[in-house]
């Protein structure tokens, strides 16, 4: 897909956040893909919109803060600190749209219904547990008007794609046995998704699953996590199988795999 020309001038204003194993132009790539998940939600000029869970990287806030243009606004929210975020925000020139907080979700310090939409692109699977997730999808129907998420899919229909789910998956394991906690949980499936939407209270949903036919670099983890695991049996396994993976990522490359998009609407008053 062909990207809009000025959305492609932004992307080039950003400098390179570099990392030893991510190609240079990896935070363009991600928004790019970003981008065609808004699209696809119906963000559009003049929307007031609220982004739960920025991350360090303004991934989903700058393709956000350009399809709101000059009359809309992105609260984004983050409730750990935002290591890249001020400097990437304001290499756009997009800075005056965007109003970044530090907060927790699940205690929203907004009134009821005050924006057009609620996002969380891409970091449902940064929220701990259903538990959590659910009381942030109750305050964000609270309020929004609307409320969309859009999540990775457990699907693989490329190689490509089966490499970024071999890697990703071994992300809960060995986090939990290394450092005793948990990064990212695994991706839901689409269904999934809809019944966590639906229990936080979302009405009329609806689902669909969206194919980027991208690059997607984010499954990777270095291999010394691995070697900091104390059981040398688990140790083994996990090396044997991170090397798996990571040859086939070498082999085939990493291709995004279907995204689920679920969308709702809150009935508070």
């Amino acid at each position: 897909m062909e990207f809009p020309k000025d959305f492609e001038i932004i992307l080039n204003m950003i400098p390179a956040i570099k990392a030893p194993y991510l190609p240079n132009d990896w935070v363009k790539v991600e928004m790019r893909e970003r981008f065609l998940v808004l699209k696809e939600i119906g963000i559009t000029e003049g929307m007031n919109v609220l982004e739960v869970g920025a991350g360090h990287h303004a991934l989903t806030t700058i393709p956000l803060a350009y399809l709101v243009g000059e009359t809309g606004r992105v609260i984004a929210i983050e409730i750990e600190r935002l290591r890249f975020f001020e400097r990437i925000v304001k290499s756009t020139n997009l800075r005056k749209r965007i109003i970044p907080l530090k907060m927790d979700a699940k205690k929203l310090p907004f009134p009821y219904r005050c924006f057009d939409y609620a996002v969380i692109i891409h970091g449902i699977r940064s929220l701990k547990n259903k538990e959590n997730i659910i009381r942030i999808l109750k305050e964000m129907l609270r309020v929004a008007k609307h409320i969309a998420i859009a999540e990775t899919l457990p699907i693989a229909l490329t190689k490509a794609q089966e490499a970024h789910l071999e890697m990703y998956n071994l992300r809960h394991e060995v986090f939990l046995h290394a450092f005793g906690t948990v990064e990212d949980i695994s991706y839901f499936s689409l269904d999934e998704l809809v019944d966590l939407v639906k229990t936080a209270g979302g009405k009329d949903i609806k689902a669909k699953m969206i194919h980027p036919n991208m690059p997607h670099y984010l499954a990777y983890f270095p291999k010394k996590y691995i070697e900091r695991i104390k059981d040398k049996k688990v140790r083994h396994m996990l090396l044997e199988d991170w090397e798996k993976a990571f040859e086939k990522i070498q082999k085939y490359g990493e291709e995004h795999p279907p995204v689920g998009l679920v969308t709702a609407f809150s009935d508070y008053f």
